[in-house]
């Protein structure tokens, strides 16, 4: 005579298959937070790198001249390079020729002013974040006007260096307008720290870091600029 499961051997196999599942579950949704985790980090990180190398992109084109725009105040110089020492939020405005067109036939030129700094996000008070600005016609103020964007946020610390070939060290601060600093020439490299809050460990700060080289003929102030 056949015999049939017992209710409380249906009960244990039960029990066994949901355990099993619970297991097979969890491990599939351990997988897939440990997934999307690493995801974050590296989408993270490329915001960052992306930003470091678009920095080094633009500054290695940086070029200043002592032509000026007869349409503009002759006492006012239409290049710059300026960078400003603030302690952990520093701040760097040049011209360039890193002005990329996007429309056929466009009434523009690869010469522009670009700005990194920090500033507050303008939706979440309280968080730093690095800036971009871009204004691609020159004028007489190389720290306005164009329009701004953000890079990086949860910025806490953005430090830039420059080295003086005639000093042959780095110094915190350039200005190519001041005629007692640095008149009308370039540092051969520029130097840039970044601190960004771990995404992780919000009391944590991870920090990057990118070397930037002008090229000596931008340096040394033989860009051929024509306002």
């Amino acid at each position: 005579m056949k015999r049939g499961f017992t209710l409380l051997e249906v009960i244990l196999a039960v029990t066994v298959l949901a355990l099993i599942g619970t297991m097979i579950y969890g491990g599939f949704s351990q997988t897939a937070l440990n997934k999307a985790r690493v995801e974050k980090d590296v989408d993270h990180s490329r915001i960052i790198h992306m930003a470091l190398e678009r920095m080094t992109r633009e500054i290695s084109m940086a070029f200043v001249s002592t032509h000026v725009n007869p349409s503009l105040d002759l006492r006012v110089s239409n290049t710059a390079f300026v960078g400003k020492d603030s302690g952990r939020q520093d701040r760097i405005d040049f011209t360039s020729f890193s002005h990329q067109r996007l429309y056929r036939n466009a009434r523009e030129s690869d010469q522009n002013e670009i700005s990194y700094f920090i500033t507050e996000h303008p939706d979440e008070p309280g968080m730093n974040v690095l800036a971009r600005r871009e204004q691609n016609r020159i004028d007489e103020d190389p720290r306005r006007g164009g329009k701004s964007q953000i890079l990086v946020e949860n910025v806490e610390e953005f430090n830039v260096e420059y080295f003086d070939p005639l000093l042959s060290e780095w110094v915190d601060t350039w200005d190519t307008v001041n005629t007692l600093a640095q008149p009308n020439r370039l540092p051969t490299q520029v130097r840039i720290r970044l601190g960004v809050k771990d995404p992780r460990r919000p009391s944590k700060t991870q920090t990057f870091g990118t070397r930037v080289v002008i090229p000596i003929t931008y340096a040394l102030n033989h860009a051929n600029y024509n306002p």
